[in-house]
C-alpha cells in the first residue's frame, strides 16, 4: 500500500537532484577556471534517470520508482570564444567556455520544476485515497 508513496518520493528526490544539476549548469556557464586556477572550462552536467529505487527499505519497493543512476558530464560540450584580450586565449586569440544555453537550461529547470509537482500532487491524492480507505474500514 505505502509503495505507490514510495513511487511518487523517489520520483521527487530525482527531479530535485536534477534540478540542483541544472542549477549548477547556470551557475557555472562562464566558468573556465577549475578550483585550482587552471584553464579546465566547466562542462555540462546532466542526471541520468534509471528505473527502480535502490534506496527503498524493501524489495518490492526497489522495484519501484525512479532514481538518478549517475551524474554525466559532457565532456565535448566547449566552445571556442574570441577574445585576443583575455588572459587564458590561446596563440590565436581564442577562449574555451562551457556551452551551455542558459534559456535550455531555464526551460529543462521549468520542466523538473513541474514533474516535482506532479508527484507531490500524486502523493497527496495517495495519502486522501488511503485516508479515505481507512475511514471506511473504522
Amino acid at each position: 500500500m505505502y509503495g505507490v508513496l514510495d513511487i511518487s518520493v523517489s520520483g521527487m528526490v530525482a527531479q530535485r537532484t536534477r534540478l540542483e544539476v541544472i542549477s549548477a549548469n547556470i551557475a557555472n556557464q562562464n566558468s573556465i577556471l577549475d578550483s585550482e586556477g587552471r584553464l579546465n572550462p566547466y562542462r555540462r552536467r546532466q542526471a541520468m534517470f534509471a528505473p527502480g529505487d535502490p534506496s527503498s527499505a524493501t524489495r518490492a519497493g526497489r522495484a519501484l520508482g525512479v532514481h538518478v543512476s549517475e551524474i554525466h558530464i559532457d565532456q565535448g560540450a566547449i566552445v571556442w570564444k574570441w577574445d585576443p584580450s583575455n588572459p587564458y586565449a590561446n596563440a590565436d586569440g581564442y577562449v574555451p567556455i562551457p556551452d551551455i544555453n542558459s534559456v535550455t537550461e531555464s526551460i529543462n529547470a521549468m520542466e523538473a520544476a513541474r514533474a516535482y509537482e506532479a508527484n507531490v500532487a500524486a502523493a497527496e491524492a495517495t495519502k486522501s485515497m488511503m485516508a479515505q480507505a481507512l475511514r471506511l474500514i473504522a
